[in-house]
């Protein structure tokens, strides 16, 4: 499985009639293939969605792509709200769950790493011990490293109730030793980002 992630900046104010137009288009969209999440950021960069699919190989979303745009079904009238526009694919993580409807939020972090060259293989290990205990202290929604777009890149989104919630719970697993698993005091990250980012109302994953 390949999981395309859609990164939009759109002019100010404009969220909601990008989601509202997106949200109408969206019923024949995904008889095509399925979307896991639309969020919009709530801390980070402003007036930025973000929208999530998968799908089994590159080869079908080539197919689906202009299948749908062949069709008329997508995509949504939202051009003149767009300032820009980017498109990673990723590869999930072997302990990364499946991106199947849920409601776990409504709050998500989304943390973006950069590895050093190599250093794939030594993160995998580092989360593959510790992994399970954490999720014991709140959703993991995704674990994927890059194939296209950004190299080297390691993102991880987890759920949270609210703010509080995510603080409570990282100052936890920090004070019971459950996280992180040590990829940036090893050496294997470069670089670290996040966002904060809450669900559309048509978001499978909310």
């Amino acid at each position: 499985m390949i999981i395309e992630v859609r990164t939009y900046q759109l002019k100010p104010g404009s969220v909601p009639a990008f989601e509202k137009n997106f949200a109408e288009k969206l019923p024949e969209r995904v008889k095509l293939s399925p979307l896991a999440a639309l969020w919009h950021t709530e801390v980070g960069p402003l007036n930025e969605v973000t929208h999530v699919w998968t799908y089994d190989s590159l080869d079908q979303r080539t197919q689906v792509r202009a299948n749908a745009i062949a069709t008329g079904v997508w995509p949504p009238n939202n051009g003149e709200l767009l300032v820009s526009m980017q498109s990673e694919i990723f590869i999930p993580a072997p302990f990364s769950p499946p991106l199947t409807p849920r409601t776990v939020g409504p709050l998500f972090e989304i943390r973006s790493y950069t590895l050093a060259p190599g250093a794939l293989p030594g993160m995998m290990e580092r989360w593959a011990a510790k992994v399970d205990e954490r999720v014991k202290l709140s959703p993991l929604v995704g674990v994927w490293y890059s194939e296209l777009g950004g190299l080297n890149k390691w993102v991880h989104i987890w759920a949270y109730k609210d703010a509080a919630e995510r603080q409570r719970i990282r100052a936890e697993a920090v004070a019971k030793g459950v996280w992180p698993p040590g990829g940036a005091a090893s050496g294997l990250v470069v670089k670290q980002e996040n966002k904060l980012v809450m669900p559309a109302a048509c978001s499978p994953i909310r």
